[in-house]
């Protein structure tokens, strides 16, 4: 137990980032058997039906984990499309299928497992020990609580364990590993010539007939598109929320129901000396292991001070014998059953007798104690006060939502009712198309469709209350359109004697620098004047394109110096081998590749399993949902 997490750091990784950033997972236990109305449901998988609802969420926290990475270039519309849709609602019907094997396969997470990957996730964690607070917190922050969070986490567990046992069995053999090693350590020492366009610009003569004709045959390059410029609104749950204001009777109402939040339960910090008994273990095998225990212990008991010493010996627990047996603080629920009742009957600085677990026999030493406490209301009056105000925007804004879209809907040449009624600011944008806005909260498909039809641009009427973002609605009116147009010959003439001009010298320049190429094969070295050579790899190519990376390593290393040529968008390169450089491949770098192209191996076996579980399933996907916008 103790070194759990030590010895699964990826499931712990997985486990991590499935809580920050959600992915594809089944959150609450009773979306598994809740079922649907045929009209909403967008896959059935085996008889278990997928809702829009709950790929509409799926939508969600994909979006929400990309805004927390992207920030300001997170772009919602880019989620708003039929690929898009189809990608997570085929990612969901993947787990669906593993996870019905998986419990088939009775594939399970102890209570010990589970408490062990939670009290080992930082974002539970205040100086490196788990704090049932800031756990408690964390999940009602996120809208969890602990019975919903614990019971999807072991479901991810038991996923995690499916799949590993599926990806991990990938297997690379030791020569093709080798092979492809020494072919990445390979050095070469290369040296550059470019041919530049730029010094043949000026011999480049263009005929105002070649010019114009350009023009004609590329009129679409110089197309202006159809524009509008807008007014608009922007109705928010977070508006609401900065509304709203909380009474005091109110947030000290809350605390008192909710007091059981706010508790700090009693927490011991103990030290331990393991001595373990393997699973199995016979009669004779565990008298040793006891034998050996209270050996230690009749030593602790002469003299105490050797306890640290004696548990980086001959400890059993490799996660804290290193630190003389310290496991840090912790609370009722976090150690086996045995342990802790031994270790909550002990004051500071006394040390137990032999304490038998399943894991074997313990010595167990209580170094500290922080008595419980319960937070008190000034302390946590700012988290209730905003939770109270997201309680009640949530039920304001699903109000709201219909009332704010029936306003622009039924007096659509204005937006001063829906101004008024939720003290909202009208905003103005600059020019839109229908491909993009500068403006990012216009930037959504359905929206930006709606300001070009005739409704918008004829009648200047309101477009719909459109959700761009969960919890976000935005309605628009055209007040300028311009129509698409094509820009003149004269406007564009200068850019197109640019476009010629360095098109014919970047030819001009391969020519050149073909030339040259084929002079230093025929053995002219004196045909090119290379600057100094600098040694590349494939596992370090200083920079270098892959293109020329390609043509450096295409050569022929038996014929020295060998050379290649590139040709670039202002020129032409013209490269040297003039060594190659051969290198011992390490040991320890030979297994890590063999392990990454095991696990290259084992992905393409899940992917395999996939595909067969797909094929024995009945999987039906109502298309007609999918490539409806999302809601």
């Amino acid at each position: 137990m103790f070194d759990f997490v030590a010895k699964r750091k990826r499931i712990l990784m997985v486990i991590l980032i499935v809580f920050i950033v959600p992915p594809f997972a089944f959150w609450g236990i009773e979306s598994y058997q809740r079922s649907f109305s045929a009209g909403n449901d967008v896959a059935n998988v085996d008889g278990q039906k997928i809702s829009e609802r709950e790929l509409s969420e799926q939508i969600r926290q994909q979006q929400d984990r990309m805004r927390a990475l992207l920030g300001t270039n997170f772009d919602a519309a880019a989620f708003d499309s039929p690929e898009i849709r189809t990608r997570i609602l085929s990612n969901m019907i993947d787990q669906r299928l593993l996870l019905k094997q998986a419990l088939r396969g009775n594939l399970a997470v102890t209570n010990e497992q589970l408490r062990s990957v939670i009290t080992s996730t930082p974002a539970f964690q205040e100086g490196n020990q788990f704090s049932r607070e800031r756990y408690q917190e964390t999940l009602s922050r996120e809208g969890y609580t602990p019975v919903t969070f614990e019971a999807s986490l072991r479901r991810d567990l038991i996923l995690q364990q499916y799949t590993n046992a599926i990806s991990d069995t990938g297997l690379a053999s030791n020569s093709v590993a080798r092979n492809l090693a020494t072919a990445r350590a390979e050095q070469r020492e290369v040296s550059e010539y470019t041919v530049s366009a730029e010094p043949f610009a000026s011999k480049i003569r263009l005929d105002e007939q070649a010019i114009r004709a350009y023009y004609d045959a590329n009129r679409s390059q110089f197309l202006v598109p159809e524009q509008v410029k807008l007014e608009y609104v922007v109705f928010s749950n977070e508006a609401i929320r900065a509304q709203e204001t909380v009474g005091d009777d109110e947030i000290k109402s809350w605390y008192e129901s909710h007091i059981d939040q706010y508790q700090q339960q009693e927490e011991r910090r103990a030290s331990h000396i393991l001595i373990s008994v393997k699973s199995g273990a016979n009669d004779a095998e565990k008298a040793k292991a006891r034998e050996k225990a209270q050996s230690l212990l009749d030593q602790i008991t002469r003299s105490p001070a050797v306890f640290g010493e004696l548990a980086k010996k001959n400890s059993d627990d490799p996660g804290s014998a290193a630190k003389g047996g310290d496991l840090g603080y912790f609370a009722l629920g976090m150690m086996v059953k045995a342990f802790e009742d031994a270790a909550f009957r002990l004051g500071v600085n006394e040390t137990s007798g032999l304490v038998e677990s399943e894991f074997g026999f313990h010595i167990i030493r209580v170094t500290g104690i922080k008595a419980g406490t319960i937070r008190s209301l000034q302390e946590v009056r700012g988290e209730i006060e905003r939770e109270l105000k997201k309680q009640r925007a949530g039920r304001k804004f699903a109000e709201a939502t219909e009332v704010f879209s029936n306003l622009v809907y039924e007096q659509p040449e204005t937006f001063k009712p829906a101004e008024e009624k939720f003290k909202l600011t009208v905003r103005t944008s600059g020019w839109v198309t229908r491909q993009s806005s500068p403006v990012q909260v216009l930037n959504h498909p359905r929206l930006l469709a709606a300001l070009f039809t005739d409704d918008a641009i004829k009648k200047r009427h309101n477009t719909e209350a459109i959700e761009v973002t969960p919890g976000t609605l935005v309605s628009a009116r055209v007040i300028e359109h311009r129509t698409a147009s094509t820009k003149s010959f004269e406007e564009v003439r200068t850019e197109i004697v640019r476009q010629l001009t360095q098109k014919e010298a970047s030819a001009l320049a391969h020519k050149k620098g073909f030339q040259m190429l084929e002079e230093l094969r025929k053995g002219n070295a004196g045909a090119a004047s290379f600057g100094s050579a600098k040694t590349l790899s494939r596992n370090d190519p200083k920079g270098v394109s892959h293109e020329v990376l390609a043509a450096i390593f295409s050569v022929d290393k038996k014929k020295l110096p060998a050379y290649a040529g590139v040709a670039l968008p202002n020129g032409y390169l013209v490269l040297r081998v003039g060594k190659v450089l051969e290198e011992n491949v390490g040991e320890a770098d030979l297994k890590n590749l063999q392990t990454e192209l095991a696990r290259a191996a084992g992905t393409q076996e899940l992917q395999a399993f996939l595909a067969s579980l797909r094929t024995d399933a009945s999987v039906e996907i109502n298309k007609a949902r999918i490539e409806k916008a999302n809601p």
